[in-house]
């Protein structure tokens, strides 16, 4: 079907000219043109018309750095609490059917306007039902229509979270014995856990069978250094490599594993991470908050790219990203939520205005985005990120049709002067609950603000009656509590060092 999509402004990129009474021209999943809306209505009397006067059209965003869920992790009870107590205190969340999780999660996404998002997967189980998950897992991406990198990873190290290497078994060592054994009971490995070679078996067979599919991708998920083995690493390096596919992990995303590069790789983590041959433009870091400028200058030369995460940051109190240090240097940056944004709803509009706000720096001899900087990484530098630069992230003849319609009845009231531009209005004041439509290739997978492909309402009240009937973890709860006071002191234990920010908002002098 031809379709012209419709609006008061359509906003083709971060940079090029906004097309006032514009349209996009859909043909074939692909875009073909884009111009007045007249002329283009007049060319082509066969299109169905989409949109109207009081939309705008943009790019898909991409939210690229996600973890599925059906419910937040305050749904389920879960306080922000720094990143090392926080994993611990999630025991206390009941499980949710994969689907479930997978169907809910995107729609959240879709109607904040994101078209493509990275999924960190965190399979649990035997080598079997590792499987099983992730194929239920990858049948409900294909189901809704989102466009996914989806990353699975397992763990061979840190299985209580305390730090790579022996830290397990210190850990496990300084504890009251009773407590001990039941955190090794709860928390290591089984006979038949995933092994590495397993994993990168299994792996082989997920990538092979989604290799030819249009929206879904297969990436590497391994969680990050304190997770994975060194070995484990150049594994998964070296599969990547064979099977040309992409690579996202977690790296200095909480003060603490900041401390772990120099602690136990003798080097700043990237670094040690370029060491053994895994920086490349297939390669991708979430969070990255603690980098220093060695690091930054690795990713920039590498093309390792990273996701942005403000409000995951400030939550899990990590701190504010060098965003004007990426951006200067090069750094391919794009933004994620994280599935955990500032106010708990994965809001893609309202998680781009924290970026562009957190780095607005106080004096005029420092560097601070502007709106299109914001917009560029939600989308063209998202699309880099997953290697589908050319193909996603703009409105322009040849790409991907991906395009989101922005009802402005509520950002436009009560008047707004004719001379604002629209690029601007939709970012600094759009919410996702504006959201109309999405198209992702050419089809409507939003439409009014519900998805397309299966019905919403239906799957609500299918994880309400789920969730009902789930017992709350209370022997998982209470064992992070007992254990709680002991990762605290921990980590207390660790030589801080000095801090030197790149970010300095306010002194003491």
């Amino acid at each position: 079907m031809t379709m012209l999509v419709h609006g008061r402004w359509v906003i083709p990129d971060a940079d090029g000219a906004v097309i006032d009474n514009g349209a996009v021209l859909v043909e074939g999943g692909r875009i073909a043109a884009l111009g007045s809306f007249d002329e283009l209505a007049a060319q082509h009397p066969e299109a169905g018309i989409f949109g109207g006067e009081r939309y705008a059209v943009m790019p898909g965003l991409i939210n690229a750095h996600h973890h599925s869920g059906a419910a937040s992790h305050v749904q389920h009870g879960g306080p922000d609490m720094l990143l090392e107590s926080w994993l611990k205190a999630l025991w206390l969340m009941r499980p949710t059917p994969t689907r479930l999780d997978i169907l809910l999660s995107a729609t959240r996404l879709l109607q904040s306007g994101v078209t493509a998002v990275v999924d960190l997967y965190s399979p649990t189980g035997n080598q079997r039902a590792v499987a099983e998950d992730c194929a239920s897992a990858l049948a409900a991406y294909d189901e809704i229509g989102i466009r996914c990198g989806f990353a699975p990873g397992i763990k061979d190290q840190g299985f209580l979270g305390v730090g790579p290497g022996s830290c397990d078994e210190d850990f496990l060592a300084a504890l009251p014995d009773d407590l001990a054994a039941r955190a090794r009971a709860h928390s290591m490995v089984s006979d038949d856990h995933v092994t590495p070679e397993a994993y990168i078996e299994l792996m082989e067979d997920l990538i092979g069978g989604w290799r030819d599919d249009e929206r879904v991708d297969v990436w590497y998920g391994p969680a990050g250094p304190p997770w994975i083995t060194d070995r484990f690493f150049e594994m998964i390096g070296e599969a990547a490599e064979r099977h040309d596919v992409n690579i996202q992990t977690h790296v200095s995303e909480s003060f603490y594993e900041k401390l772990q590069g120099p602690k136990f790789a003798g080097r700043a983590m990237l670094l040690h991470l370029h060491d053994i041959g895994l920086t490349s433009p297939r390669f991708s870091i979430a969070h990255g908050v603690w980098m220093n400028d060695a690091e930054i200058a690795v990713m920039a030369g590498t093309g390792t790219a990273v996701s942005h995460n403000p409000s995951s940051n400030l939550r899990l109190r990590a701190g504010i990203a060098p965003l004007n240090a990426f951006l200067e240097a090069g750094v391919t940056t794009a933004i994620g939520m994280d599935s955990t944004t500032i106010n708990d709803d994965e809001d893609m509009f309202a998680e781009m205005r924290l970026a562009l706000r957190l780095a607005r720096t106080p004096s005029y001899h420092e560097p601070a985005p502007e709106p299109a900087d914001i917009l560029r990484c939600a989308t063209q530098g998202g699309a880099k990120l997953m290697r589908k630069d050319g193909k996603l992230g703009r409105l322009a003849p040849g790409y991907a049709a991906d395009l989101v319609l922005v009802d402005l009845t509520a950002a436009s009231h009560p008047w707004i002067a004719p001379e604002v531009s629209g690029r601007d209005l939709v970012l600094y004041k759009a919410k996702g609950g504006d959201v109309s439509d999405v198209m992702v290739a050419g089809e409507w997978v939003l439409h009014d603000g519900k998805p397309t492909r299966f019905n919403l309402d239906e799957a609500v009240a299918e994880l309400a009656g789920v969730m009902a009937a789930e017992a709350f973890p209370q022997e998982d709860h209470a064992l992070a509590q007992e254990l709680l006071p002991h990762i605290e002191a921990w980590y207390g234990a660790w030589d801080h060092g000095e801090r030197q920010p790149h970010t300095a908002m306010n002194s003491r002098v």
